[in-house]
């Protein structure tokens, strides 16, 4: 097969890998078994020599996940089974450890169970070699084609003169993200991004570790990936490998600014105050003071429940200021007064 690398598997046989070398794709799911099926469906169609394994990571699913995880034969699927609610951040954790540990892949590929790639992205991915990058990230589309809002990477305003400046005068996510017109232009260096799409290297791996699983949900992707820029890693944004993500996490308008279920008021607070400390550096005292009035006001959404929410909140602040990642979330849902369904 032209331009594919070949490495010696044995004395009878030859196993054939892309150009970047072995590519294991890592899925995280919980309870969107007809959003996985696709998304595994979508993997699998590729070439073994563009994908070697998919591991799966089923957060302790309720709807019958497991059971159509335990009838698919197709050798490259690994399935790994939490025992308890580890949350999006513990999944990519133990999925990453466990796809290097048996593979030994080159890179790895991270997304949700409702994301995968469209048709020719892993082979896109592929013709980049040699690749200049630590990191990857995808471009991130709707099902429809419009560009995904919450996938878009980003470039830290703290670092960079004008993404500050933008941001500053009322830029506001516009002020640091990229702006639409990088999806039809060339590859770029970014800061942060998501892990929908999210190709790392494995000297990226052995750079950065691997996400904190204690962070549960939200903020652990840019945590991740930010510490990997900070860590002298390099991340870059390539329009040319496109990712489908079929999200309805904002379809019901009547939602936004509320937290369902309100447990995840800590987490929320709590990684994004992680995250900002990591990105302001000696600027994070000021930039809270002038977030911190903006979060309280988040309570008039949850009338009926205010003092639940002011709780979470403040234990989660307390806890990013302190890095403490180490509460259950068994803790998280007593503070919430027990008001609380799962991921």
């Amino acid at each position: 097969m032209d331009g594919i690398k070949q490495t010696d598997q044995g004395p009878d046989r030859v196993q054939e890998w892309g150009h970047a070398g072995r590519l294991v794709a890592v899925v995280v799911t919980h309870n969107r078994l007809d959003k996985l099926k696709v998304t595994v469906a979508r993997l699998l169609a590729e070439p073994a020599p563009l994908l070697q394994a998919v591991v799966v990571v089923d957060n302790v699913s309720t709807d019958g996940t497991g059971d159509w995880l335990a009838t698919q034969d197709d050798p490259r699927l690994v399935v790994q089974t939490s025992t308890a609610n580890i949350g999006g951040a513990g999944g990519f954790e133990n999925g990453m450890k466990l796809a290097v540990e048996r593979f030994d892949p080159d890179w790895l590929v991270v997304m949700d169970d409702d994301a995968r790639p469209e048709p020719d992205a892993l082979a896109a991915f592929h013709a980049l070699a040699p690749i200049q990058w630590d990191g990857i990230a995808a471009a991130v589309y709707f099902p429809d084609g419009q560009i995904c809002e919450m996938n878009r990477p980003s470039r830290n305003p703290f670092w960079h003169a004008r993404e500050f400046r933008r941001t500053l005068f009322g830029g506001g996510r516009g002020g640091f993200h990229l702006e639409p017109s990088a999806y039809q232009g060339p590859a770029q260096q970014i800061d942060v991004t998501s892990f929908v799409g999210f190709f790392i290297s494995r000297a990226g791996v052995q750079r950065i570790g691997y996400p904190d699983g204690g962070l549960f949900l939200y903020g652990d992707d840019g945590l991740y990936t930010l510490g990997l820029t900070k860590a002298g890693g390099r991340i870059g944004f390539e329009p040319s490998v496109r990712f489908e993500h079929d999200c309805s996490t904002f379809a019901d308008q009547a939602q936004r600014g509320r937290f369902v279920p309100l447990w995840k008021v800590y987490y929320y607070h709590r990684n994004l105050l992680l995250l900002y400390r990591m990105a302001a550096g000696w600027l994070f005292w000021p930039a809270m003071a002038l977030i911190l009035p903006k979060w309280l006001l988040k309570m008039r959404a949850h009338a009926g429940e205010r003092g639940a929410f002011l709780r979470l909140m403040g234990l989660g602040i307390v806890d990013g200021l302190l890095r403490q990642t180490s509460r259950t979330l068994e803790d998280i849902r007593e503070v919430a007064g027990d008001r609380a369904g799962d991921r």
